[in-house]
């Protein structure tokens, strides 16, 4: 009985290792969402070591003359299982890469294209040379092993508003402020196709570290409705046909800026705050509760600012 206990540990502890020294994979998939589009969703989920990070829709447009890449995900293991699958649908080559702001799981896999230009708004590459660092630490305590190797690549170059035509398409570049300060949206106008970037977060909560304000988001997403698009793609969530994305994100930041204000004015404390209820249409939300609660440490300070 004694041989066969230490025979069943030593089993066990062997495929204990086995399990520990399983290579870190992505496994990511790409799903064409309309003629030259593909997307690769990510997770509803916050950053965890059990998903490396692959909580953001990153995505690339094939065009006659190349291929586009709208941001490299959260580590350099996305970016290289990035380019991997860029190359399982197409071979032609990639030529423009871009980081729509700079958010860590937009931009850490920067080095699987090093070779290629890297594009972002001017004030983005400001940001991300400023806390570029300082997300990839955190990323590490985050996700660990998934990072490994991981390091800041800065945009090569910088990108203004206006109008990129490359193999007949015609990529509509434009400079949205409300999620981070400097925040790309690219609309195809070929396909209608249109990349809404973390200005849109769809079936899962916003975040709202670095916003310039509610107020400022929520009127960029009313100017946003009125777009001609066929398709949106938005930062977190599902891909989307008509307005329901944009529609929640409207709702959602007009309670939440009323909801803030007013406690503000009745003198509320920032414990008292958290504990107010969601709005009931937005509990199903992922993360909402997560996320109003880290809001409220980010944000309510203004508000209070505000009446006092």
């Amino acid at each position: 009985m004694r041989n066969l206990v230490s025979f069943m540990i030593a089993i066990i502890s062997v495929l204990s290792l086995t399990a520990t020294a399983a290579p870190l994979e992505y496994k990511l998939q790409a799903e064409q969402v309309a003629e030259d589009t593909w997307v690769l969703v990510g997770k509803l989920e916050d950053f965890s070591n059990k998903n490396g990070g692959n909580i953001v829709n990153t995505g690339f447009i094939v065009t006659d003359e190349g291929v586009v890449v709208i941001d490299t995900g959260p580590s350099l293991k996305y970016g290289r299982a990035m380019r991997k699958v860029i190359a399982t649908v197409t071979d032609k080559p990639i030529r423009y890469v871009f980081n729509t702001h700079h958010h860590p799981d937009h931009f850490l896999g920067n080095q699987a294209f090093s070779d290629l230009p890297i594009l972002s708004l001017p004030k983005t590459k400001v940001q991300l040379a400023q806390h570029g660092d300082a997300f990839a630490e955190n990323m590490y305590r985050m996700i660990g092993d998934w990072m490994r190797s991981t390091e800041v690549k800065l945009p090569t170059e910088t990108v203004e508003p206006g109008v990129l035509a490359l193999g007949g398409h015609e990529l509509q570049l434009m400079a949205y402020s409300g999620h981070t300060g400097s925040d790309l949206v690219i609309f195809d106008k070929k396909t209608g196709v249109l990349f809404s970037s973390d200005i849109v977060f769809y079936q899962r909560a916003l975040t709202t570290p670095h916003t310039p304000g509610l107020k400022v988001w929520l009127e960029e997403i009313r100017e946003m409705k009125a777009f001609n698009f066929k398709l949106m793609v938005p930062g977190h969530g599902p891909v989307v046909k008509g307005m329901e994305a944009l529609e929640q994100m409207e709702g959602y930041l007009a309670w939440l800026d009323e909801t803030l204000s007013a406690a503000a004015e009745s003198g509320m404390s920032m414990t008292e705050v958290i504990r107010i209820p969601i709005k009931e249409e937005y509990r199903t939300v992922a993360l909402s509760q997560r996320e109003f609660e880290r809001t409220v440490a980010h944000i309510y300070a203004r508000y209070e600012e505000a009446v006092f």
